[in-house]
């Protein structure tokens, strides 16, 4: 029985702060200085059951493979001596022996010298023959006549018996082609030979390597034990998905994104559940992670705030107890390193993008080593940053990112994927062709990490990264699979229909959702397929056309409306015109908006509606329609600017602002890519203008 690695009678101390951050590299230092990497034992598995995990030792072939030389063609089994100076014209002609030999049949007839026997693929060549004529170059003829009897002697009546079949005697084999010694044979261990290393320790078992232990006899293989890791979220605020939403309350998705990743990484999860911000009970749950598994991971509770108690009951292990306990990272910084009698005790930090980078960086190497893998490192490539990005000095961040190509780079069609090496089959990259968007830098979103392709890494002496910048980023998966088509612009309901559809057909897409002004530029500078914008120009009164430039073409998409959207019965919009409305919410203090990111075009008409004037949440800026309607309809906010279709799918009412055209701009040097032409064949098709008209567009 193990020593309770818990100090007796240990306090709850008192708030406290972030004093002692530690560099990234010494927190890592220090956690594994007090933990054991090492496998944790093996299991004996039926091979059935071996796909995914690792070798605990080599394997060797019992067996060779093939056992027996073998017939690789349907044909005839012969001295390739016999066979020399044969032709079309002057075949050579020797005498055909009366057995055929099938497969899973054992010959009893010797070939010897101006001999031949008929014998099928995969058959087990009879002692004397040391090659096989195909039967598309051997006739069978009756002795002393020239009619051909067969092209393979006695193989269906063979078949239907189930063995060798005596039906040729008086029979000769006339061959059109020579052969030479092992034509049309493998010999017995040409595959593999006896006593030879066929898979070694350490490797993760796919199917070609079950295929490969099938073939040699191998029923059962040794493989590591899969480290057990134990899993507890906590917090007062969490419920687990399938539950009712609360006021004030969010689903725990870092529960299943962790155990997922610790099943990626040949670990076994263990979730034990969601537990309260309450020392006791989450005394009690470490208590039962300790009593079964390798590695404990905490969710939430570790920064150092009244309320946040998972450091707390860490902090009561001394052997040694936290090794670390503020990292300069961004996202990131909360993070709790512990260890007690060798088993990591990890508290990450609550927020989902945070707790997925700290696992990543700190635990994911060590549940790969546990599992006795060789942790993998993800490829790096080099992009060029679209934007300006400020950071925080003192802290290392971790910046997502969306990846596109450059115009001079060649499309999906033409290269298939980006490597390892930033390399793509048949270019070389003397110049990043690549940019990189960053995809946010907050830490709480949940779905920022799932549709990045990578993340760059800011010094923590870098306070800003000009636009421009040639950065390396590490792939978040093993290859980087680009986009057929790249959109970048304004969110619009009948963008995602389109995107949604083309997926369907094969065409995969990705959206960066930055407003119709960014989205233009990047049209401009060729960094995307199609822009989706709807700006206009005050002084013609026209949406979109006005700012074409020659390098890019319009691509005329639809009409929409704009509006304020409000809760039904709220008696400062309810019945009013516009104008009256917009100076009821300007001067009514308590009145809330929310607004829409810098640089769509929501924003710019949102601006206009204003003069000026910035209300109470005027600096909460989501990136898309819906998140506008979420907002009114949850109460975080009364008012706000969205489509007319939105107000009506949530419920709200509504006062028109604008029509406007939403349309799409190409540039002109990816005009003929695969996906810009199904983009634009499948917008032009009348099936999908009736749907977009369905869901409340002007086409």
């Amino acid at each position: 029985m193990r020593e309770s690695p818990f100090a007796q009678g240990a306090g709850v101390p008192g708030q406290d702060q972030f004093l002692n951050v530690l560099d990234r590299d010494e927190a890592e230092r220090r956690f594994r200085a007090a933990i054991d990497v090492k496998p944790r034992g093996v299991d004996r598995v039926a091979l059935h059951d071996a796909l995914g995990r690792e070798l605990a030792e080599d394997v060797l072939a019992p067996v060779d493979v093939p056992s027996f030389d073998r017939s690789n063609v349907d044909g005839f089994a012969v001295i390739a001596e016999d066979t020399f100076g044969a032709s079309e014209e002057i075949p050579r002609c020797v005498r055909l022996a009366d057995e055929v030999i099938q497969t899973g049949v054992v010959p009893r007839t010797i070939v010897r010298r101006g001999e031949a026997m008929g014998i099928a693929t995969g058959g087990m060549m009879p002692r004397g023959a040391d090659a096989v004529v195909m039967v598309e170059h051997a006739d069978v003829v009756a002795s002393g006549s020239s009619d051909v009897v067969s092209g393979f002697p006695g193989r269906r009546s063979a078949e239907r018996e189930g063995g060798s079949r005596t039906d040729t005697s008086g029979h000769e084999l006339r061959i059109g082609r020579a052969v030479t010694s092992g034509s049309g044979v493998s010999f017995a261990g040409t595959d593999i030979t006896r006593g030879e290393t066929v898979l070694r320790l350490g490797r993760t078992l796919t199917s070609r390597d079950t295929g490969v232990l099938a073939a040699i006899g191998v029923a059962t293989v040794d493989v590591w034990r899969k480290p057990i890791v134990a899993i507890i979220s906590t917090g007062d605020e969490i419920i687990a998905p399938g539950q009712p939403m609360q006021p004030g309350r969010i689903y725990d998705s870092n529960a299943q994104v962790l155990a997922d990743a610790v099943r990626e990484l040949g670990g076994d999860p263990r979730r034990l559940g969601i537990v309260p911000d309450d020392v006791d009970a989450l005394r009690a749950s470490l208590r039962d992670a300790l009593a079964i598994a390798d590695i404990v991971l905490l969710s939430g509770g570790t920064s150092k705030g009244a309320g946040d108690v998972s450091y707390r009951v860490v902090a009561e292990l001394t052997d040694p107890g936290i090794v670390a306990h503020g990292v300069a990272l961004k996202p990131g910084k909360p993070i709790c390193l512990a260890a007690t009698q060798g088993r990591p005790v990890v508290v990450l930090p609550g927020f989902p993008t945070s707790a997925i980078f700290t696992f990543h960086e700190f635990v994911a190497p060590v549940i790969s080593a546990m599992a006795g893998r060789t942790h993998e490192q993800r490829g790096t490539v080099d992009a060029r940053l679209a934007v300006r990005v400020n950071s925080e000095i003192g802290r290392t961040e971790y910046l997502l990112v969306g990846l596109v190509e450059t115009p001079d780079a060649p499309g999906p069609a033409e290269a298939g994927h980006y490597d390892q090496t930033n390399t793509v089959s048949g270019f070389s990259r003397t110049e990043p062709s690549l940019v990189a968007y960053p995809m946010g830098q907050g830490s709480g979103s949940v779905t920022t990490f799932s549709r990045a392709d990578g993340f760059t890494t800011i010094g923590r002496h870098e306070e800003i990264v000009p636009a421009g910048t040639i950065v390396t980023v590490k792939l978040l998966d093993r290859q980087l699979q680009l986009a057929d088509l790249v959109v970048i612009g304004s969110h619009c309901i009948g963008l995602d229909y389109l995107l949604g559809e083309l997926e369907q057909r094969g065409v995969r897409s990705k959206f960066l959702a930055v407003g119709s002004m960014a989205g233009l530029e990047a049209a401009r500078r060729g960094e995307c397929d199609i822009a989706g914008i709807h700006l206009l120009d005050p002084k013609t009164g026209e949406y979109n056309r006005p700012f074409l430039t020659p390098s890019i073409d319009l691509i005329p998409g639809y009409g929409r409306l704009q509006g304020i959207v409000f809760r039904d019965g709220d008696p400062r919009f309810e019945g009013r015109a516009l104008d009256d409305a917009i100076a009821v919410a300007i001067s009514d203090a308590s009145c809330v908006m929310v607004n829409r990111n810098q640089g769509s075009g929501t924003r710019a008409l949102i601006d206009r509606l204003l003069g000026g004037v910035k209300p109470p949440g005027y600096a909460v800026q989501p990136r898309n329609h819906n998140a506008v309607a979420a907002a009114i309809v949850q109460g975080r906010a009364d008012w706000g600017v969205t489509l007319d279709t939105i107000a009506r799918a949530a419920g709200l009412g509504f006062i028109p602002v604008q029509h406007e055209h939403y349309d799409f701009v190409v540039p002109k040097a990816r005009a003929q890519r695969p996906g810009v032409r199904t983009f634009r064949a499948w917008l032009d098709d009348p099936a999908t203008r009736e749907r977009l008209a369905r869901l409340g567009m002007k086409v």
